[in-house]
């Protein structure tokens, strides 16, 4: 929340009349935390969290496989497409080069309420809540870019699911290290470490 308050500060008058603007026409409301328009920047990274962290998406593997393939196949419609990815049971991180980061940040709500629909439907959950929001940062130097590929493929790590990133199949993890090798991927790992990167994403901006 500080974060975007910091943002929203530094924007021109012109800047916040446009974000006004949008949030009027799609009514999105005012006292919500301002998506920005790209103001130049290409790349962003996406997070999204279930409500109360409840491990909607992780019900089983299959639903896991679903909806990672249901994201996936979003982006090329929006002309953004993934460098990095992964998806856990109750959040999930994607690391996207999207030339209009608020037609994709709709495009990823309306994927919101059509999981939330269908997985309340399959657990007569009627009217729960199932996503709370999602929050974008835009990549300020290349070093915060090679950080977020690391901080994102080593997610599952931190939490606890796998010890190994290639043991977790629902994320980017292993076709990066395919591409990449090992010894460029450790090089990457070393020179860009995530230290705090992501510490209270999803505690003080979602």
């Amino acid at each position: 929340m500080e974060t975007a308050r910091y943002v929203w500060r530094q924007l021109t008058t012109q800047q916040r009349v446009e974000i006004l603007s949008w949030r009027k026409k799609n009514e999105r409301p005012w006292h919500s935390p301002p998506h920005l328009p790209n103001f130049g920047h290409l790349h962003f990274l996406v997070s999204a969290a279930c409500y109360n962290h409840a491990p909607h998406i992780g019900l089983s593997p299959k639903r896991l496989d679903d909806f990672s393939a249901a994201l996936l196949n979003l982006l090329p419609e929006h002309n953004a497409k993934a460098v990095a990815w992964c998806v856990l049971p109750n959040h999930y991180h994607v690391l996207v080069e999207a030339p209009n980061i608020l037609k994709l940040l709709h495009a990823l709500g309306r994927l919101h309420g059509r999981s939330s629909f269908a997985w309340n439907r399959e657990e007569n959950q009627r009217g729960r809540q199932v996503f709370h929001r999602s929050t974008e940062r835009y990549m300020r130097s290349e070093r915060h870019f090679l950080a977020t590929i690391n901080y994102v493929h080593n997610n599952p790590v931190h939490h606890g699911y796998v010890r190994l990133w290639t043991e977790w199949p629902w994320s980017s993890a292993g076709e990066f290290l395919e591409q990449l090798g090992r010894a460029e991927a450790e090089r990457v790992w070393k020179e860009y470490p995530i230290l705090d990167y992501g510490k209270t994403w999803d505690e003080a901006e979602i």
